[in-house]
């Protein structure tokens, strides 16, 4: 048996027969793999090294996403102006710039929306790795209850929009027309959509806190009349017409929501009742049966 070159070779004669070959067998040396970590450490250049991929993977979908609202930037911003024209109103584009920056603006609204499961993807793939097996299931919930109820207030706030705007173009005097610079008119309508998105981002929000134990489900209905009040003052202050139909039709689904929070939280209270020793429920003052 011989070693050459970091390589083993074995000979192995053939069974005493004249003129038998020789079999070499050579094993070839094994390449090292590094193991994972079961607890999801590593240095801290590999942390920094996997955010930057995955921002790049983030901004790339980005910029993909933006192709479609660069392409079609004119029907989309002709169906967003569209309630301002019924009015006799319009947009204006007050400088050489401003419709090149509103097209900008446009196509990077339209990709935040379609690229929302990357990003929201590459942000859980980094933080998982450091989570306990339950918390990666708590967490994956979070987010697939997130997205839908963004997306349900985001779509709310897109039909209540034309309302909205047609009751505050009606102040403008019967002479007057209301002429609005296109950039501040878009600024306007994302900030009312994605206002609407994350009221409805609320129980997430109240069923995180009683799962860290800061908002018990008791106390939830306790104040439920209190938080009624708020909400009904929250909507009234998010929404920009002065008619009770808008805050309306934002407050009730948060109430809604609200209860739901609630029971969600109720029902994880009783889960974790029932998987508690019977001795953890004792006073200090009882004798434990162990």
């Amino acid at each position: 048996m011989s070693a050459s070159g970091g390589h083993e070779v074995t000979d192995v004669d053939g069974p005493g027969v004249a003129g038998s070959s020789v079999h070499r067998q050579v094993r070839r040396p094994r390449l090292k793999h590094r193991r994972r970590d079961p607890e999801g450490r590593m240095p801290l250049a590999e942390h920094l090294r996997e955010l930057k991929n995955r921002f790049l993977v983030a901004l790339l979908a980005l910029v993909v996403a933006a192709v479609p609202g660069w392409m079609w930037y004119e029907p989309i911003l002709n169906d967003l102006t569209s309630p301002l024209r019924m009015r006799r109103g319009d947009v204006n584009y007050a400088t050489l710039t401003s419709p090149l920056a509103v097209q900008i603006q446009v196509a990077l609204f339209v990709a935040l929306i379609l690229s929302s499961p990357v990003w929201i993807y590459q942000v859980w793939a980094f933080i998982v790795p450091g989570l306990r097996r339950r918390e990666k299931w708590t967490a994956l919930a979070f987010m697939l209850t997130a997205i839908p109820l963004f997306v349900s207030g985001c779509w709310l706030a897109y039909v209540t929009l034309p309302k909205a705007i047609v009751i505050l173009i009606g102040f403008t005097p019967s002479q007057g027309v209301n002429i609005v610079p296109a950039d501040e008119y878009l600024t306007f309508v994302t900030r009312f959509i994605v206002a609407f998105g994350c009221a409805f981002l609320l129980p997430v929000f109240l069923v995180g806190l009683n799962m860290i134990g800061v908002f018990p489900a008791a106390a939830m209905l306790r104040g439920w009349r209190f938080a009624v009040v708020g909400l009904f003052v929250f909507a009234a202050f998010i929404t920009p017409t002065p008619d009770p139909w808008t805050m309306f039709g934002l407050a009730i689904p948060m109430t809604v929501l609200y209860f739901a929070a609630w029971a969600v939280a109720s029902l994880l209270e009783r889960s974790k009742a029932r998987k508690r020793p019977e001795w953890s429920n004792l006073s200090d003052d009882q004798a434990s049966p162990l």
